[in-house]
């Protein structure tokens, strides 16, 4: 493939997604969904290339590197689509509501509310993805809190740094581990190689965080809240298509997103048994006896509807935008400058504090594009420090962005970067543990 970088498409693209990325980074400020600019840019980006094979003969090869890189996003958009749509689908029939409704009936007082909350996100992390636990937990953390602030801060920095070290010892716990999976350099079964340094990742800053948790207890909620029907078939539906789509890719070698569609296929159907029949006990129980039809019925579609597309979209904006850097040949030349000079365990130290900063699926995806020589140790390295790295800064994953939203007044960029050298420990602890868990590997 010819090297691009010092043609005026190359100078051209590189300045789309510098601007591009300074757009999706001033989100907050402009009210511009990050979709947006990554869309528009990545393709534009590919319609100078386009322009510029026309104009020079002989090296037209774009037409057939988009087929490729058309098909690797296609396989992780549905992926996501149909885990998304059953997080939403759960979501509905009160699954999380339930959870949330358990804990604040408890009673517990906040240093047992910090550990509770913790422990739950890093382990429901790996199932229901980073972003989906981190929200989840830190609205329950909120509803006790009692707007008590030494209590949300540390309380959601941990929720963040224990939902991004949980993803990343599991193939669906985050968007990066998932790519990784895909792209076949880390098996389903090697991810456990990671359990034991996301633990000492995210126990570490818990540990040093746990002293400064008041020792209070807030008020018990009384809010009892039950599942709704057809809530524990969906449970058992989702686990049943987690494990079809490992069952895809290990056993019958085929692409894990297939599995995940017939999951999605068999939820589809499961609702059209509670659009027509499953609902009839609940609206008994509110009271409904005739005329049923006039109330709102479970639509699977709906759940369709609801999945987080600015999310997706922002995905395949990105994954476009990187693959035209790619076929230029600038990833060529990071690789070049990084791997080749200073080694792959400096490197993926490095991309991994980078992640903090600029969001870790273009990283992995530029990553994985540029495919330096590394053995599964170094994979599985890239992998915890891609998908704990974010947790330096609030604006450095999606959990952490999200739960910002959460609560604003107290949560703040600066009141979680007063633990950033916490978690940077907790950074370094986890590496070192890779180190030793993956001696054998080297």
């Amino acid at each position: 493939m010819e090297n691009l970088t010092t043609t005026w498409a190359g100078y051209l693209s590189l300045i789309c997604f510098l601007l591009a990325y300074t757009l999706v980074v001033f989100e907050e400020k402009i009210h511009m969904r990050k979709s947006k600019p990554v869309i528009f840019f990545g393709c534009f980006m590919w319609a100078l290339i386009g322009i510029y094979e026309s104009q020079n003969p002989g090296t037209s090869h774009a037409h057939e590197h988009l087929k490729e890189l058309i098909a690797e996003i296609a396989e992780l958009f549905f992926f996501l689509l149909a885990a998304m749509t059953y997080i939403n689908t759960m979501d509905e029939r009160n699954v999380f509501q339930v959870l949330r409704s358990w804990l604040l009936r408890k009673g517990l007082g906040f240093k047992k509310l910090f550990w509770a909350t913790g422990l739950i996100t890093f382990f429901l992390s790996p199932l229901a993805d980073n972003l989906t636990s981190a929200l989840l937990m830190s609205t329950v953390a909120l509803a006790v809190s009692g707007g008590n602030a030494k209590f949300i801060v540390p309380a959601f920095v941990n929720i963040i740094v224990a939902a991004n070290a949980g993803g990343a010892w599991s193939p669906f716990g985050d968007i990066t581990t998932l790519m990784v999976w895909t792209a076949g350099k880390v098996e389903t079964l090697q991810f456990t190689y990671l359990m034991l340094t996301s633990v000492v990742n995210w126990l570490i800053p818990a540990l040093i965080m746990y002293p400064f948790v008041p020792d209070e207890k807030p008020e018990g909620g009384k809010e009892i809240v039950k599942l709704k029907p057809g809530a524990k078939v969906i449970i058992c539906l989702g686990i049943g298509t987690i494990a079809t789509a490992v069952s895809f890719h290990q056993f019958l070698h085929l692409p894990p997103f297939m599995g995940m569609m017939l999951g999605l296929g068999a939820l589809m159907i499961f609702g059209w048994y509670l659009k027509r029949w499953g609902d009839k006990p609940l609206l008994a129980e509110l009271g409904v006896e005739k005329d049923r039809r006039k109330q709102p019925r479970f639509d699977i579609f709906k759940k369709v509807e609801g999945v987080e597309f600015d999310t997706l979209l922002f995905f395949f904006g990105v994954l476009t935008a990187v693959g035209a850097l790619q076929y230029l040949g600038y990833l060529a030349l990071v690789s070049e400058g990084l791997y080749e000079k200073i080694g792959p365990t400096w490197s993926n130290v490095s991309v991994g504090v980078f992640s903090a900063i600029v969001d870790n699926i273009p990283v992995m995806y530029g990553i994985l594009k540029m495919d330096p020589i590394m053995g599964l140790d170094q994979w599985l390295l890239i992998t915890l420090t891609t998908g704990t790295g974010g947790s330096l800064l609030s604006v450095g994953s999606a959990a952490g962005v999200a739960v910002m939203g959460v609560d604003r007044k107290n949560y703040t960029f600066m009141s979680h970067l007063k633990w950033a050298p916490v978690i940077a420990l907790g950074y370094a602890a986890g590496i070192a543990c890779w180190w030793l868990v993956t001696a054998g590997l080297r």
